[in-house]
């Protein structure tokens, strides 16, 4: 058995990196909503949970709760308990913990939907989560790395037509902050190196589906679920941290984002925070959540510290 197939388990130790601290330093959060259904489909419940601390600022982030593209309330729970979401909530961020339909049964295409999904709900009750819809922000490690940097590459406008309101309203964000994110599949560790479902992700190759079968498809697909493909020079400011020892998701994905941002001539900012020596993941992460919700300060609020 691949050590990847036990991703479950790798995400919770993962999110419980920062064992020993309170579930906040200072004001409790009101765990005021949990478990909101923002979509359902093929008769499965699609839910986040919003979570307010007692002084918010008036804006929101999204937490992704994928690792793997396994997601889970069990892993949201997990990141509570650790303290990992203890300086967003001491920053006044209501945040938004997103669980979306997983592997095996979904696809990261029908996975990246979900995420759309879930801003477009959001922004679309931003009055009664008392957040500003046109100031958002999303964040996540590894798999939720991927999607923050997805939805910073394409989140966009809903269609004006749409059936449902909720799908007339954007699903773009306005701040992106990820630890160690896959960004181009077919280019993994080096040019030319395939790891769409192949190589060191064979473990999960259920999250890329039949499409990552044939070397051809593959070569198609890896291009359409790589965000690098997908920076425009409106990419929102995007802070990425990386260890330069991981040997899942190597360095090289995140010096590849950085420098295709620089190659487009990205307006925002766009920097990687390099973590020598560390890997997937390392004690302390909640130091760096807390350098992430300054970024959000600064970015979506106009603050600086």
């Amino acid at each position: 058995m691949s050590p990847f197939s036990r991703f479950p388990r790798l995400l919770l130790a993962l999110l419980s990196l920062s064992l020993g601290l309170s579930l906040l330093a200072a004001d409790p959060p009101v765990a005021s909503r949990t478990e909101v259904i923002y979509h359902r489909k093929f008769g499965t419940a699609l839910t986040l949970d919003v979570i307010q601390p007692t002084r918010t600022n008036g804006h929101g982030v999204f937490f992704m709760v994928s690792g793997g593209f396994f997601s889970s309330h069990e892993a949201l729970d997990g990141a509570l308990k650790s303290g990992l979401l203890t300086p967003m909530l001491d920053h006044g961020y209501t945040v938004f913990a997103v669980v979306h339909g997983s592997q095996p049964r979904f696809i990261i295409p029908e996975i990246t939907e979900d995420i759309h999904r879930a801003i477009r709900f959001v922004r679309s009750r931003a009055a009664l989560y008392g957040v500003n819809p046109d100031r958002m922000g999303i964040f996540g490690a590894s798999a939720g790395g991927h999607l923050s940097l997805t939805l910073g590459t394409q989140g966009g406008p809903g269609k004006p037509d749409a059936k449902d309101p909720v799908d007339r309203e954007s699903s773009a964000v306005q701040a992106v902050a990820c630890f160690f994110p896959p960004v181009d599949y077919l280019n993994w560790r080096q040019a030319g190196d395939d790891a769409v479902g192949v190589g060191v992700l064979a473990g999960f190759k259920a999250a890329f589906g039949p499409r990552s079968d044939s070397a051809e498809s593959r070569a198609v697909y890896g291009r359409e679920i790589s965000p690098i493909h997908f920076i425009r020079p409106t990419l929102p400011p995007t802070l990425l941290f990386h260890g330069d020892a991981d040997e899942l998701v190597p360095i090289h994905q995140a010096e590849l984002f950085v420098a295709k941002a620089r190659e487009v001539g990205v307006k925002a900012p766009v920097e990687l925070i390099r973590k020598p020596g560390q890997t997937h993941g390392w004690p302390g992460l909640e130091k760096d959540v807390a350098l992430m919700a300054d970024w959000f300060d600064l970015h979506l609020r106009g603050i600086r510290k």
